[in-house]
């Protein structure tokens, strides 16, 4: 459905709707790079009649040489999970060095420019992303107020109070009860954002824990979680 395009120093995946679109909408990936999966997702907002960008943000993190499939499974599974852990963190070290962050909130900033200046969606730009893509939502939503809406999956906000106080973005967040440390959190984050008055609401879904909206992890996929997020991300974008 869509192509692969170059923005500044970010390849990307890009889709179109036919007709005149809604709306643009950046989709982020999970930690493990721009997948088959993110692009399905991509095309899923394309059927809606969105403009999608799923940019690729990990090109840097070499996964050729594990079954990442078998790496998915095997962290939600008990007797696996901290081997599976040590693999993980090895492979993902360079995102921990310090410029890690400002460079990557860079190359958000580059595709939500390049959509923004998109004539045919009218200076209406969102964002969405699932776990590190959750977490990078948060942070486009504190650096770039121009956008509209931000719908981040089971992601962490790590900013200030005063670095919230920058949202303009209506948000929506959705968490899965078992995912215990973020959901943990949560009460923290209601304060920060009534705080600094940004327009805040979230949905933590019970018998579930993170990454419930990837269909391709039989582990963790939820579908009444994701069905239910996906309508109200949708009636939200579309308001």
């Amino acid at each position: 459905m869509g192509e692969l395009i170059n923005i500044e120093n970010v390849s990307a995946y890009l889709a179109k709707p036919e007709g005149e679109p809604k709306g643009g909408i950046i989709v982020i990936h999970e930690i493990w790079g721009l997948n088959n999966n993110t692009k399905d997702i991509a095309d899923r907002f394309v059927k809606e009649g969105y403009i999608a960008l799923a940019p690729s943000l990990l090109d840097e993190l070499d996964f050729s040489k594990i079954d990442i499939s078998k790496l998915q499974i095997d962290l939600f599974t008990d007797d696996r999970r901290e081997e599976a852990i040590k693999s993980l963190s090895s492979i993902t070290a360079p995102i921990q060095s310090p410029d890690f962050k400002e460079k990557t909130i860079a190359k958000l900033k580059d595709c939500f420019d390049y959509l923004y200046n998109l004539s045919e969606i009218n200076q209406n730009v969102s964002i969405t992303g699932f776990c590190f893509g959750g977490t990078y939502s948060f942070s486009l939503a504190v650096n770039e107020s121009r956008l509209k809406h931000a719908f981040p999956y089971y992601g962490h906000f790590t900013h200030s109070l005063e670095e919230a106080k920058n949202i303009k973005a209506k948000i929506y967040a959705f968490y899965g009860q078992n995912d215990k440390t973020l959901v943990f959190n949560v009460p923290e984050i209601v304060k920060t954002m009534e705080e600094a008055k940004v327009d805040f609401r979230y949905k933590i879904y019970q018998d579930c824990g993170h990454a419930f909206f990837n269909d391709t992890n039989p582990k963790t996929y939820f579908k009444p979680a994701a069905d239910d997020s996906w309508n109200i991300l949708l009636s939200e974008l579309n308001s």
